[in-house]
């Protein structure tokens, strides 16, 4: 489903949902409306902000967008293959493997972690790998590691 402005996009949505039926969801522009989407197997956008994102499950094999700004993400269950982001800011973050620029998150539960900078409120761990240029906790005794590989600075990956 590819939308060419947020009028199109929103004659799309029926009763508050637009359904993409399996579908990519593309926008090249902001979206902004007032709707549940589901079924969509890649969404494709340059922003998505957001006061909250409530949903049952979020199922998408792919998750492309320059910012995502929301103040929480509450689902029951979120399956992506891939998160590729400039600025992720959000309260928590679950996810299998996390690739972005920036991260300024609340909590960050995932397998692998590649970002530039991250800041993280209390605990920040993955269960392999967190490569990063920086990595910060804002509580006095905030805690980052990882489980079964390594932290490493993207600066030390370069020597």
């Amino acid at each position: 489903m590819n939308f060419k402005n947020n009028n199109e996009l929103k004659k799309a949505v029926v009763d508050g949902v637009l359904n993409c039926k399996g579908q990519d969801l593309i926008c090249t522009f902001n979206i902004d409306i007032d709707a549940d989407i589901i079924n969509a197997w890649d969404i494709n956008a340059w922003n998505i902000d957001a006061r909250d994102i409530d949903a049952r499950d979020i199922n998408a094999w792919d998750i492309d967008a320059r910012d995502v700004d929301a103040r929480d993400i509450n689902v029951w269950d979120v399956d992506a293959r891939n998160i590729n982001a400039w600025d992720i800011k959000a309260r928590n973050i679950d996810a299998w493997d996390i690739n972005a620029r920036d991260i300024n998150a609340r909590d960050i539960n995932a397998r692998d972690i590649d970002a530039r900078d991250i800041d993280y409120y209390a605990v920040c761990f993955a269960y392999k790998d967190i490569v990063c240029n920086d990595i910060k906790g804002r509580r006095k005794h905030s805690k980052h590691f990882v489980l079964d590989g390594k932290i490493t600075k993207k600066e030390e990956e370069n020597e």
